[in-house]
């Protein structure tokens, strides 16, 4: 009989030592003469128990973890290969852990089940189905199936998706067009664009080729973060088995359409992760931020129509298009339908992806799946949405996950990215780093970026030297007046909002010298 296990095989495992304890598996079975079948599957997204080994039995997947090369030996004599719950690793059956049982999968439902690039395997779990039933409609009618889906971009700006595919279907069909996917994650907290390209690649290529058919574009282009070297390979890999078996190239699902897709490399700038930026580097030049008007959705890439989404917001297409607009839409709230896959991180005792439909408050998320802090302290302040917006205090946890009530505090919700802070934390040094953080990354076309952040760092040096603080916390209101009104881009245009939250909610922390905190 073959015994099936999983181990792992995206960046946050392989960086736990998840390659060792696969070898280590290998070398105990062929030790008792046993035939395994080793899978490397992506991860499930519970982090804090990463490498997470499952094994095949007839009761479900059973797990054991967090796992490290030196326990496999006595996992294996407590019965491991059968499913033994005999040892303190021992989680039962992972897709009933509480932490996956309160969540609403939709964009995730196959990480850390199928094996990444098995094009067989994404099948099996309902794959290409969008991309069949997208193939049967036309161009307007795949469109409106996504404006009825209430999908927004899941960057900053939220713009719905189905406008913008909209805009470039409208454009003259002898143009050339091109769908881009924003794979430059950059914000600090955020690693869901990862899992959906280690994990779950097919994915990523279904909702581009789905978009290609929509608007009328033949060639798309995944510009990957460069240190994302994972992504890229299994994209590579993805891409090539997916053209074998007719669902790229030029005859998509048999419906005589073309779309091809490349994947690029970023330049290694945060910069480029703003969508004109973006655009400028895939055309090799220095990723700098283009004036708008005109839009990428009418003068994009070459300067041709283009759709630019991330990543997330084109990994949920494929689910819309196969189970309907309604299905998406009837999860979350207000204008922000569907879900949110929101990533834990910073000081968290329970560290990973969860999704769950727009509308669940940031408290419960700290509490019920965060757990609360690493260090067990209380929490301080917790910054959602990357390193430009807001920190926001313990009296705005109770705010529902929306972007429209996360904007009337001036907070966001991004990328989904949230990085948590306990009672140690020094929230004017916070200040000061985001000024600092815009000095680096500013791609400096505009005075108010490049030079009102440094004038930032300087300002908040003073005040926390004791110099003149009155006068001081006067210039930098108007200093952060300045960057959100003149700046081209959001680089500059938001990265006062994480300085004006201290300011609001933490002054003592402003107002304080630096020193060291006692734990």
């Amino acid at each position: 009989m073959t015994i099936t296990i999983y181990v792992p095989c995206d960046t946050t495992a392989l960086s736990l030592g998840a390659d060792q304890v696969a070898k280590e598996l290998l070398y105990a079975a062929a030790a008792q003469h046993l035939d395994i079948n080793l899978v490397r599957n992506g991860s499930r997204g519970l982090f804090w128990l990463e490498p997470l080994v499952e094994v095949r039995t007839p009761y479900g997947r059973v797990a054991y973890g967090p796992v490290k090369p030196e326990h496999v030996e006595e996992l294996v004599a407590a019965g491991l290969f059968e499913g033994s719950p005999d040892h303190s690793l021992y989680l039962g059956d992972i897709a009933q852990h509480p932490y996956l049982q309160q969540q609403q999968r939709l964009t995730f439902a196959r990480i850390g089940i199928t094996d990444p690039v098995c094009i067989e395997d994404y099948i099996a779990h309902g794959g290409f189905a969008g991309l069949k039933k997208a193939a049967a409609l036309t161009p307007q009618g795949i469109v409106d199936e996504v404006k009825a889906s209430g999908l927004r971009g899941r960057g900053g700006a939220a713009f719905p998706a189905g406008i913008k595919w909209q805009t470039v279907l409208d454009e003259p069909h002898n143009q050339q067009k091109y769908v881009v996917c924003n794979a430059d994650e950059g914000d600090s907290g955020t690693f869901a664009d990862r899992l959906v390209m280690e994990c779950d690649p097919y994915m990523l290529i279904e909702g581009m080729t789905i978009a290609g058919l929509a608007v009328g574009a033949t060639l798309g282009f995944i510009y990957v973060r460069s240190e994302y070297l994972l992504s890229k390979r299994m994209l590579d890999e993805a891409i090539h088995r997916a053209e074998a078996q007719g669902y790229l190239g030029d005859n998509v699902c048999g419906n005589g359409r073309t779309f091809r897709l490349e994947v690029r490399l970023g330049a290694g700038a945060y910069i480029c992760g703003e969508e004109t930026s973006l655009l400028e580097s895939l055309e090799g030049k220095r990723g700098l931020v283009r004036s708008k008007p005109p839009l990428p959705a009418i003068k994009g890439l070459f300067g041709q129509p283009t759709v630019v989404n991330n990543v997330l917001s084109l990994a949920a297409v494929p689910y819309i298009l196969a189970h309907g607009s309604k299905a998406y839409a009837d999860y979350g709230m207000g204008r922000s339908l569907g879900t949110l896959p929101i990533q834990l991180a910073g000081n968290i005792k329970q560290g990973g992806l969860i999704e769950l439909a727009f509308g669940v408050t940031l408290r419960k998320v700290l509490e019920d799946f965060g757990d609360g802090t690493f260090t067990g302290r209380p929490m301080k302040a917790v910054q959602v949405g990357g390193p430009l917006m807001a920190y926001m205090p313990e009296s705005q946890w109770d705010t529902p996950m929306d972007y429209e009530a996360f904007a009337k505090l001036g907070a966001g919700i991004g990328h989904g990215g949230v990085v948590v802070f306990d009672d140690t934390v020094d929230m004017g040094e916070q200040a000061s780093f985001a000024m600092e953080f815009c000095a680096v990354e500013s791609c400096g076309k505009c005075t108010p970026c490049r030079i009102g952040s440094v004038r930032g760092v300087e300002v908040i040096g003073r005040i926390r030297a004791g110099e003149n603080r009155d006068s001081n916390l006067e210039l930098l209101e108007d200093l952060c007046e300045t960057m959100v009104d003149g700046s081209l881009c959001a680089m500059g245009g938001m990265t006062p909002f994480p300085v004006q939250s201290v300011m609001k909610h933490f002054p003592e922390d402003l107002m304080a010298s630096p020193h060291p905190v006692e734990a």
